[in-house]
């Protein structure tokens, strides 16, 4: 009897190990930390990470060689002041922007065809060529840009920047242009380097860690 009872609780063993492994083992974030509650246009939304263990990278970011022109590899450091930031640091921004801290603001600065398949829950997107005068953005749109949205304040045709938010930018990836174009431009303006972040890694790494996506506009 004992060794029926013996066989019975292996064989119930078997079958627990054999569900777990089904189901994969848990994907969290960071040690201890499995999900983010975080705003996304003033509702609720949730960041963690793909649970399935067999799970691939998203196809639209699974290309290797984009052309270089202009799809080229950004540097790690994109201008002297500018902290160059990953994804743990991005979540922190975000979850203390959704708790309330209106000195910070996470942007998109891709177009807004790309924002549409997918974004960083919390970022508000600000297209790269509203801040670039090359592509027909004048002066004072982009004042009233840093003014209604960024907290700088003007008097008499001066800047002030004290007030100024922490921007945390990115867009596509390590080989898209469009956040370092809004951050370079930003800079000629007058913006205070240490007031702005850079996720290098942008989208690309983000779908590759199969972190949370949301829709841009919902």
């Amino acid at each position: 009897m004992k060794s029926k009872l013996i066989v019975a609780a292996f064989a119930a063993s078997l079958v627990f190990s054999a569900n777990v492994n089904a189901a994969g083992k848990p994907v969290g974030i960071s040690k201890g930390v499995m999900e983010v509650a975080v705003k996304h246009n003033g509702k609720d939304a949730t960041i963690s990470r793909n649970q399935d263990n067999k799970n691939t990278v998203n196809p639209a970011f699974a290309k290797t060689s984009r052309p270089c022109p202009p799809f080229c590899i950004q540097p790690a450091v994109l201008a002297p002041g500018v902290e160059t930031i990953a994804e743990v640091e991005m979540i922190d921004y975000i979850a203390k922007m959704s708790g309330g801290d209106d000195t910070i603001l996470v942007v998109d600065s891709r177009t807004p065809d790309w924002v549409k398949k997918g974004t960083i829950p919390g970022a508000v997107n600000l297209p790269w060529t509203k801040l670039n005068p090359a592509k027909g953005a004048d002066p004072i749109s982009i004042l009233e840009i840093m003014e209604e949205s960024f907290g700088v304040t003007e008097n008499e045709g001066l800047l002030n920047f004290s007030k100024a938010k922490t921007l945390v930018m990115f867009c596509n990836g390590m080989w898209c242009g469009q956040s370092p174009n809004n951050i370079k431009n930003l800079l000629k303006f007058g913006y205070p380097a240490h007031k702005i972040k850079w996720y290098r890694g942008g989208m690309q790494d983000w779908e590759i860690l199969g972190l949370t996506t949301v829709p841009g506009g919902e």
